[in-house]
């Protein structure tokens, strides 16, 4: 009889194509499938809480998979861990119910977003933080981000050609700090996210921090339900996947 076992992975996105399989392509995905594999000796099939893009990381990705192996899940965790490059590591692995499916079962999932906010750009955290270089009005930022919370039609904060039936979500909670200095974290928690959604709202919210316009302005841009009126996508490589709560 198949197990259904959960696992939760940490990894660092830089030298990957996302998470999802593409071919041959380097994908978290991938890598992970088959250390697995060559453990159990059969083919296997993740399916992940979310599709984290290139160069995106994760504190707690959460993923499943269904096995015939009767391997002890901690024998299989170290000698996957022992198969896995230094960039990827599988933190926990249980067995689970048989109906628990790790995006479908999610009630909701968190990211971070991380910027390096100085003068003069870190060597260190060229792979994970967005380094801006301007002054950023952190008030009037949070003040903005604040006016996210709840359900809104996500439209204008949506990667332009995606095929959502819906752009409707709920953010249920929202941080911005200062720490240490001079990194900047912004987290953001909801039922479900849209493709590049935290992005497009970080890249919004730079814009706002270092412009003239008013914080106000965001329920004008949610309104509009338009792309073209958010800010620009910041890059990949501040972004976390933190935690997914089921």
């Amino acid at each position: 009889m198949k197990r259904n076992l959960k696992l939760v992975v940490e990894y660092d996105g830089t030298a990957y194509r996302g998470w999802q399989r593409q071919g041959e392509l380097p994908t978290i995905q991938k890598i992970i499938e088959e250390a697995i594999g060559r453990i159990t000796r059969e083919s296997i099939t993740l399916h992940g809480s979310g599709r984290t893009d290139a160069g995106v990381h994760a504190l707690n990705q959460v993923a499943n998979f269904r096995t015939e192996s009767g391997i002890p899940v901690g024998n299989l965790l170290r000698g996957t861990n022992s198969l896995l490059p230094e960039d990827i590591a599988i933190k926990e692995l249980e067995e689970v119910d048989e109906d628990f499916h790790s995006r479908y079962s999610a009630k909701s999932k968190s990211y971070l977003y991380r910027i390096f906010n100085s003068p003069i750009r870190s060597p260190l955290e060229r792979n994970s933080a967005w380094f801006v270089r301007a002054s950023l009005d952190l008030e009037k930022m949070a003040r903005a981000l604040l006016l996210l919370r709840g359900n809104h039609d996500f439209t204008s904060f949506c990667a332009a050609g995606s095929d959502v039936k819906s752009c409707v979500r709920t953010i249920l909670s929202t941080e911005i700090i200062r720490d240490p200095f001079p990194v900047i974290s912004i987290s953001i928690e909801a039922d479900g996210f849209l493709r590049h959604m935290v992005r497009n709202i970080v890249g919004t919210l730079v814009e706002l921090g270092t412009g003239e316009e008013a914080p106000e302005i965001i329920r004008d841009i949610l309104e509009a339900r338009d792309r073209g009126r958010a800010g620009i996508t910041a890059p990949p490589q501040g972004l976390f996947l933190q935690e997914v709560r089921y």
